[in-house]
């Protein structure tokens, strides 16, 4: 077995990211059926604000990876499969840039600018447009069920090596007081 395990900062980087964007999907889907109210603005505007901060802890992740390199894969997994993981990892990453840009986009488009923990305006990146504004919507909710579906890919193939392989790839992200 392969025992390099992810440096702490790697592992407490991706466990915060998995439950902040779990939290963002949620509220996302919750804060869509709200009828205008003061409470839906105010959920909205706690979502903007942990969309920017994801935003944010996936660029510090991205400069993380590029600094402190991954352990490698089993030389024993098939080539097929390794390139499928590096991939989907990818996949993950894109998604993770692109889900807050195309809100930000979004949020410009419709006319509503973020105030980051309402204290710093974030510039609109767009005029109003009101078309451009509802596609941009669409878009967002369509890339936010395709990470979903990724990320319930992921957590399908880590379940997989933990139970059925029975390697230590899972193990090798979790904290130490999980192993």
């Amino acid at each position: 077995m392969n025992h390099a395990r992810y440096t702490v900062t790697a592992i407490g980087l991706h466990w915060l990211m998995a439950f902040l964007l779990i939290g963002l999907f949620v509220v996302g889907i919750y804060m869509s059926e709200l009828s205008l109210s003061p409470w839906k603005l105010r959920i909205y505007s706690w979502h903007k604000w942990a969309g920017v901060t994801a935003f944010l802890l996936v660029l510090v992740r991205i400069v993380w990876r590029l600094t402190h390199r991954p352990p490698s894969l089993y030389a024993d997994i098939p080539a097929p499969m390794q390139m499928a993981a590096q991939a989907g990892h990818r996949l993950l990453y894109l998604l993770m840039i692109a889900i807050p840009l195309s809100g930000w986009l979004m949020s410009s488009a419709k006319g509503f600018q973020t105030v980051y923990f309402g204290v710093l305006p974030i510039p609109n990146l767009l005029g109003k447009n009101k078309e451009l504004g509802d596609l941009l919507q669409s878009m967002h909710q369509t890339l936010n069920f395709l990470l979903v579906a990724v990320v319930i890919g992921h957590v399908g193939v880590a379940l997989k090596h933990h139970l059925i392989d029975k390697d230590d790839v899972m193990v090798r992200m979790l904290p130490r007081y999980f192993r």
